[in-house]
């Protein structure tokens, strides 16, 4: 394991394994998004980031040189914008590492499918009703009703992402259509594609909203998972 590596460890959440990443900045510590407290890029020990576990070094076909990884990692430190679908551990650690903001667990994610037709989770609610549960019932029973909630919400792979991604390809179709009716002139079509245009744009605001209402509580319900955990211990 050398300075600038991308690594990682594995983790759970409701008993599936995932991979948590950060950057090794070769003096014992690593950058990661810690989700301790508020969700926030932090730098800590190498201890603190394994947590027990072994830790890995994610191999990268083409990456920075070290002292770029490092730099663009300690460039985001304090960052607290956390979001499970757009800007997750591994987001941050492969934009650090390779310049692209992506994660290939997201198409692993997820337990049983959710109908966005189904309405919002009222997120305040719930987030109130998790940290009673931590704070209050029997550690045991606050684990059993924390993962239960998290069975239920980490789910938003199997049908809200590939729906905001297809929202977001109709949009950008749609707009090559109305200029490709307009060169030729034919106001009547470039209207009428504008106005699938305005229709697809709206769907991908309304499952981006509802995505950003699933990651704000996944990543509340496992800060009060960990508080639970700790009573237990």
């Amino acid at each position: 394991m050398a300075r600038g590596d991308q690594v990682y460890v594995y983790r759970e959440v409701v008993g599936i394994p995932y991979e948590h990443h950060g950057i090794n900045c070769g003096d014992g510590t690593i950058i990661h998004y810690s989700k301790i407290g508020d969700a926030k890029i932090s730098r800590t020990s190498k201890e603190k980031f394994a947590r027990g576990k072994a830790v890995y070094v994610k191999p990268q076909a083409t990456a920075f040189i070290a002292d770029i990884v490092v730099s663009r990692a300690e460039s985001r430190l304090g960052e607290q914008q956390y979001d499970l679908f757009f800007n997750n551990c591994e987001h941050f650690a492969n934009w650090c590492k390779t310049g692209r903001n992506e994660c290939l667990q997201l198409e692993r994610f997820g337990l049983i499918s959710w109908d966005s037709r189904a309405g919002q989770i009222k997120l305040p609610q719930v987030s109130d009703l998790a940290q009673k549960a931590a704070q209050e019932e029997s550690p045991e029973q606050a684990i059993r009703l924390l993962e239960e909630a998290l069975g239920n919400i980490a789910i938003a792979t199997q049908t809200l992402l590939p729906q905001y991604k297809s929202a977001l390809k109709d949009t950008l179709s749609w707009h090559h259509v109305a200029r490709q009716a307009l060169e030729r002139k034919r106001d009547d079509l470039a209207r009428a594609a504008l106005h699938r245009k305005v229709a697809a744009k709206k769907a991908a605001v309304e499952i981006k909203q509802q995505l950003n209402q699933l990651s704000e509580l996944q990543l509340s319900l496992e800060q009060n998972q960990v508080i639970a955990e700790g009573r237990l211990a």
